[in-house]
């Protein structure tokens, strides 16, 4: 049947029975697995004709499409249409130029000129044209050998035989993609038909070209191909000459080693293993979780048809490669090219990996200029020629939960890759879309914990598989997968680096190198910005914020659905997402997934967090614990001083803000007033604060109120707490008297002290990496400056500890000072 409908054509298709035959069986044999957008969402004018517009003639794309319409209530379809004087096709399709090779052929016209001729004489008879595009299966555009015959839809046009054989094997993989409606009016205006017939058809294939190059992406040449044009591409070669000269190495010795890098390097994306994972990891999904739930992608398609997408999403897990690619294709993007680090590539893993689209890089390559040569035009290879890339600005993992500081490496090979290829064409139409990746439970828990305690990390092998196996029966609950707001590459440096197209062509402008700090702390902002609460987080910030973490169900229940409230109506992040269902029903996931126990009592039951679950809690925590910066802070303000105006509490929360803000990764708000009253007003509307107009207090009744404010300020206790541990620290030691490091480390190590006393076991309290990056925030809001490589400050970093000191209980702030001169007094002895 198959080689009938790719021989056959609508024009040559005579006999309607046969015709309506074939339809039937071809309905009978595919399955349609995508329609886009949703056809009740076309806006069709019911008034006005229809007719449908393929980009090639296809009795098999026109059949599938009538079988289609009939289906979700279009239009019919097949047949023909009246449309004034005029009986068409009700299935239209831009012409194709056959080539012969005993003469010359003229280019076919395009079919609408009797139609736009009809329509300049009589406007009453307006039509509608909409474009369809369908795809057999998806290639990435790659010759495969006899799966090239087999397999999908590609860039290079297909003959009959091959037609055919496609429409059999992937009958049931077929994407349809509808485009808006278009108005022959709205192109005709006062031209001549003749031309306007011509831009139609220029238009429509501008449309199909679009859709085409977001469904399978740009068209890839062989790897073979790729990997000879980076090794004799003229940037390796001048990295070549001057290590001859250098190293007195033979040149031909280094061309062979700039190979052996791209073979290492680069990707072999196949096609016969997107759908051999598609259908694994499907099943794999559906064994894991509960489902993937994802969120803004609507609004990314369109970008995606003329920009080069580099997708940028935190990394909690090594799930992440897999899902995100699976989520894009499923959603009919194409998958990207990720950068894998290369202990990743191991026997099995790592060929999978790479044909997946996965390529591989060293962990530093700053001593090998070879390598890092190669990287960098390959790298430029795939950003110029427009395929979608994927890379983690973290560099690994979070083992705290936190998003981690943005690594410079990846972003500034982007930026000068950028500047490269905008040299002579104008600037590329590139875009980084920050993806939040959120897990109710992830399979790395055990691991995690470990390493946070001061465990060696494993190295990853083959074998470590076979323990993933052995979990695949645990609950891992729902993941989110949630796009943030796209960052455009061009009108970004517009704003921060305004003369960067006078230096198009240099990849080394001085303005670069201060700039990518700033370009990865504005997209690690807009991740964290699309973070997704769920049950287990939700659980987390609250249960964690009690002394013992335990808590009684039903304060547990009313604490989750305030926090729900808070992030409705003054939320913490543009794009962030809020669980479905009631509180009842996400303490029942969260104890199905393990993660807390009750214990039943007669005055009613008691939820609790065992030492172990409890750690595991923190990690869920900290993933979204900046949703709610300004609402803890504000709550915290009211702990120890039961009434603000709204001067005072500005005024006390003002130095701390801005140093919050960086260390949780969140943008701060153009007016901090403006957000504290908001904040204030909010808490009133909740009953947990009392206003009179000019001040705001802390209520003695109901109890329950109290608990409440109280909860939400334990939120941001710890947080807090190291920051006051640190300058308390510095202050201590005076000024010009500790480096970086040895602030960072002293401070460290009396966290954990703090933490023994205190019974705090939570090991990501004093984690090193958090001291570090607290310390560069104090630097880049102008508190500290380095002299001599030794941190200064003036008087005015003394006022501002006094004034976030009133933050904390009197009791606390005298054993943290105890142990702080105990501290320095030691470190001054040694």
């Amino acid at each position: 049947m198959a080689f009938f409908l790719s021989r056959l054509t609508p024009r040559r298709a005579l006999l309607a029975p046969f015709h309506a035959l074939l339809g039937r069986l071809f309905v009978a044999w595919g399955d349609v697995r995508l329609v886009e957008p949703d056809p009740e969402s076309l806006g069709l004018d019911a008034r006005l004709p229809v007719l449908y517009v393929l980009p090639r003639p296809a009795l098999s794309d026109a059949l599938l499409l009538a079988s289609l319409a009939r289906r979700h209530g279009l239009p019919s379809a097949s047949g023909h249409r009246r449309v004034g004087a005029l009986r068409l096709s009700a299935c239209l399709a831009l012409p194709t130029l056959r080539r012969r090779l005993w003469r010359r052929v003229s280019p076919p016209q395009a079919p609408f000129f009797d139609l736009l001729t009809q329509r300049q004489a009589h406007p009453e008879h307006e039509v509608q044209l909409v474009p369809v595009s369908v795809f057999w299966g998806r290639a990435p555009g790659k010759r495969f050998g006899f799966w090239n015959m087999l397999a999908a839809d590609s860039w290079q046009l297909t003959g009959r035989l091959r037609r055919a054989l496609s429409v059999m094997v992937n009958a049931r993989n077929v994407e349809v993609h509808f485009g808006a409606p278009l108005r022959l009016g709205e192109v005709l205006g006062d031209r001549d038909p003749a031309i306007t017939n011509r831009k139609t058809a220029r238009l429509l294939r501008v449309h199909f070209r679009r859709v085409r190059t977001r469904v399978l992406g740009p068209d890839l040449s062989h790897r073979r191909t790729l990997i000879e044009g980076v090794a004799t591409s003229p940037e390796v070669r001048r990295v070549i000459d001057e290590l001859a000269v250098s190293e007195r190495v033979s040149p031909a010795r280094l061309q062979a080693r700039a190979r052996r890098y791209g073979r290492e390097i680069a990707s072999n994306m196949l096609y016969p293993v997107l759908r051999f994972m598609d259908g694994l990891l499907r099943r794999l999904w559906n064994r894991l979780y509960d489902g993937v739930e994802v969120r803004g992608l609507d609004d990314l398609k369109p970008l995606a048809e003329d920009h080069t997408l580099v997708y940028v999403p935190c990394h909690r897990s090594h799930i992440d490669y897999l899902l995100l690619s699976y989520v894009l294709y499923h959603e009919g993007l194409m998958p990207p090219h990720i950068a894998a680090g290369r202990n990743l590539d191991m026997p099995l893993v790592g060929p999978l990996l790479r044909r997946c689209g996965a390529f591989f890089m060293r962990r530093s390559f700053r001593d090998n200029p070879l390598y890092a040569a190669v990287f960098n035009e390959y790298l430029h290879r795939l950003l110029s020629r427009g395929h979608p890339l994927e890379y983690f600005i973290e560099g690994g993992r979070s083992r705290s939960g936190r998003l981690l500081p943005a690594r410079p490496g990846m972003l500034a090979m982007s930026l000068r890759s950028y500047l490269r290829s905008a040299k002579g064409n104008g600037p590329q139409r590139l875009a980084f879309v920050p993806v939040y990746i959120g897990y109710e439970r992830i399979i790395e828990n055990a691991s995690y914990q470990r390493e946070l305690r001061g465990g060696r990390k494993r190295k990853e092998t083959p074998l470590s598989l076979l323990r993933v196996i052995g979990q695949l029966r645990q609950p891992f609950g729902r993941v989110a997968v949630n796009i943030g707001a796209p960052l455009i590459l061009s009108d970004y440096l517009d704003r921060e680096a305004g003369d960067w197209r006078n230096n198009i062509g240099d990849s080394r402008p001085a303005w670069l190198t201060p700039l990518i700090p700033q370009l990865g702390e504005e997209l690690s902002r807009r991740i964290n910005a699309a973070a997704a609460l769920n049950p287990v987080n939700l659980v987390a910030l609250v249960l964690l914020a009690t002394p013992h973490h335990a808590l009684e169900a039903s304060l547990l229940e009313r604490q989750l659905a305030l926090l729900v409230t808070l992030q409705r109506r003054c939320p913490g992040g543009d794009h962030a997402s809020l669980p479905g269902g009631e509180p009842t029903a996400w303490i029942k996931k969260v104890e199905t997934l393990g993660m807390i126990e009750r214990r039943s009592h007669p005055l009613g039951d008691m939820l609790l967090a065992a030492p172990s679950q409890a750690g595991l809690l923190a990690w869920y925590r900290n993933n979204v614990l900046h949703l709610f910066a300004l609402a803890g802070l504000t709550a915290f303000a009211f702990r120890h001083r039961s009434r603000h105006t709204l001067s005072e509490l500005e005024a006390m929360l003002a130095p701390s803000w801005p140093i919050l803000a960086r260390e949780l990764v969140i943008a701060p708000p153009a007016s901090l007033r403006a957000a504290l009253a908001e904040m204030l007003d909010l808490l009133v509307e909740q009953g947990l604060l009392c206003c009179d107009g000019g001040s705001w207090w802390r209520p003695d009744t109901p109890v329950e109120a109290g608990e409440h404010l109280r909860l939400l300020g334990q939120l941001m206790q710890p947080t807090l707490e190291r920051g006051y541990l640190l300058i308390a620290l510095l202050l201590e030691a005076g000024s010009g008297r500790l480096a970086r490091e040895e602030l960072a480390n002293l401070s460290c190590q009396l966290a954990e002290r703090l933490a023994v006393l205190s019974g705090l076991d939570a090991p990501e309290f004093f984690d090193t990496r958090v001291f570090v990056s607290l310390v560069e925030s104090l630097e880049v809001q102008g508190w500290l400056w380095q002299v001599n490589g030794k941190l200064v400050f003036d008087e005015r970093l003394p006022a501002a500890a006094r004034l976030s000191a009133e933050l904390f209980d009197p009791a606390l702030r005298h054993r943290m000072q105890l142990i702080t001169r105990r501290c320095d007094s030691e470190s001054v002895g040694r």
